[in-house]
């Protein structure tokens, strides 16, 4: 009976880890190639699956299941398994089917229907589908967190950051605010007396994909197990033997596609590495979005905005874009470190980003623990815009708030993700960076290997065997470590 019962565990969860790859291609479809008319049915269909993913989960038979593979005697690499399991069993059973299938159809209808709108600065046309989507993830949070005593807000991250606290996120973001505007500000007055090339244009998109595969192919990333697109918004999607990143371009500047091109292969990477003995269990899958996003900015931030990095990629920028001065490597070093303040996070600084990230997690905090409504947010994004980058976004929804896509389908509690992620990155390249002094000048002559080798063996491959505090400690030898970001950012920036 015991050797069965996980047996059958496994058995349930590989047909889940099928429906969720039916399910990922989809979305990607939708994002990316499905005409507009078809968003109708596709989202039937979406929500159809998501009803059958629920059903699964919350089958009877179950929790006797759980209970007699427990008593049975695991490896320790079992029983991590089974704990992984059993969470994902115990937060689709606190959620009924109803609330299941329509937060599927709200979401999708509310960010397709965000594509035109954004575009159109339709804030009074965005804001009743938004308020749907709102409606249902408070529904949720309250579900999630009755049985935990967690807040709801905390129990909505807690799908994306397994065991992070509301509190410590706030802690962490307080500690940002006291010393990231006068960096912010030292920075630029000092960039004020630089002089820069810029770049200049236009950048014919076909140019732009073919720099941005050589970088990809740089980078690792198979493409026999995935492709690059384009999208509104630029994303990671598909499984792990399928890959799919998007982009977005813009013929003026090279600059934001490729470096959204090499933030999604971080996250690629990251899936195409996974170890496959167990990538149809939740055990195989990544950590956590902070770790997931730590893989994106290693690879955009930590590595891909480095002179010694910029140093290697000059000559083919210039082989792809042509030859211009703003290619030279001390320059193009200085265009992608340059600090402004801006509207759209996704096209944010090294710098500057965090704060666009605290002041959404902060809004959407206080959204779905009921201190506000959804009338409130544009003016509370216009002011914490002013205050945190000195940016007047009045009236400006498209670049303001209808800027992301995550609102829109219902992803409430990842942003804290973004900084994670970018403390997390910056604590494993001190680890690297004390175990191979010369770093950058292998990095300079093309050789990656020390940071794809210490991600793979630390990170990757690890998948989720280790809760996250211990997957980082076990990496770097110490829980997170705030200070590493914040010495990191003074040392890029003022050195």
């Amino acid at each position: 009976m015991t050797t069965s019962a996980l047996d059958t565990l496994n058995a349930t969860f590989k047909r889940l880890h099928h429906f969720n790859h039916l399910a990922c291609i989809a979305g990607w479809d939708q994002a990316a190639m499905m005409p507009a008319k078809g968003n109708e049915a596709r989202a039937a269909a979406m929500a159809e699956l998501q009803v059958l993913m629920h059903q699964t989960l919350t089958d009877p038979s179950l929790p006797a299941l759980f209970d007699a593979a427990e008593q049975s005697n695991l490896s320790d690499a079992e029983r991590a398994s089974l704990t992984e399991m059993r969470r994902d069993w115990a937060l689709v059973n606190r959620l009924p089917a109803d609330l299941v299938e329509a937060q599927s159809l709200a979401g999708a209808r509310c960010e397709h229907a965000w594509r035109s709108q954004r575009k159109a600065n339709d804030w009074n046309g965005f804001a009743p589908n938004l308020r749907e989507v709102v409606k249902l993830a408070r529904w949720e949070a309250r579900l999630l967190a009755e049985p935990t005593g967690a807040t709801p807000y905390e129990a909505l991250m807690d799908k994306f950051e397994p065991g992070m606290r509301e509190a410590s996120i706030a802690a962490l973001f307080g500690d940002v605010k006291t010393w990231l505007p006068g960096l912010i500000a030292q920075v630029m007055e000092r960039q004020q007396a630089q002089t820069v090339a810029s770049a200049e244009g236009p950048f014919p998109v076909e140019r732009q994909r073919a720099l941005g595969v050589a970088i990809m192919e740089l980078l690792g990333f198979d493409f026999e197990a995935g492709r690059l697109d384009i999208s509104t918004h630029p994303f990671c999607g598909g499984v792990p033997q399928d890959v799919r990143i998007t982009t977005r371009y813009n013929e003026a500047t090279f600059a934001p596609s490729l470096m959204g091109i090499i933030h999604e292969t971080g996250h690629a990477r990251y899936e195409q590495r996974l170890p496959r003995d167990t990538l149809h269990l939740p055990m195989g899958r990544a950590r956590s979005m902070g770790v997931h996003e730590s893989q994106s900015l290693s690879f955009e931030m930590q590595l891909a905005r480095s002179p010694a990095f910029l140093r290697l990629i000059a000559p083919l920028v210039k082989q792809h874009l042509g030859e211009q001065a703003a290619f030279e490597a001390d320059n193009l070093a200085q265009l992608f470190t340059r600090v402004k303040r801006g509207f759209i996070r996704v096209d944010a600084d090294e710098l500057t980003y965090p704060a666009h990230v605290i002041l959404r997690f902060e809004i959407e905090r206080a959204l779905i623990n009921g201190e506000i409504e959804v009338d409130d947010i544009p003016a509370l994004w216009t002011e914490k815009m002013r205050d945190y980058l000195g940016v007047d976004v009045a009236g400006n929804y498209e670049n303001g708030c209808m800027q992301d896509i995550h609102w829109p389908s219902g992803m409430f509690g990842y942003f804290p993700s973004y900084t994670l992620g970018a403390m997390y990155a910056a604590q494993y390249f001190a680890t690297i960076r004390a175990q191979h002094p010369d770093l950058d000048a292998r990095i300079a002559s093309g050789d990656l290997s020390p940071v794809m080798n210490w991600l793979d063996a630390n990170i990757w491959s690890q998948a989720s065997r280790w809760g996250t505090d211990e997957l980082v400690r076990r990496a770097t030898g110490e829980p997170l470590n705030a200070r590493h970001f914040r010495k990191h950012l003074e040392a890029r920036y003022l050195p």
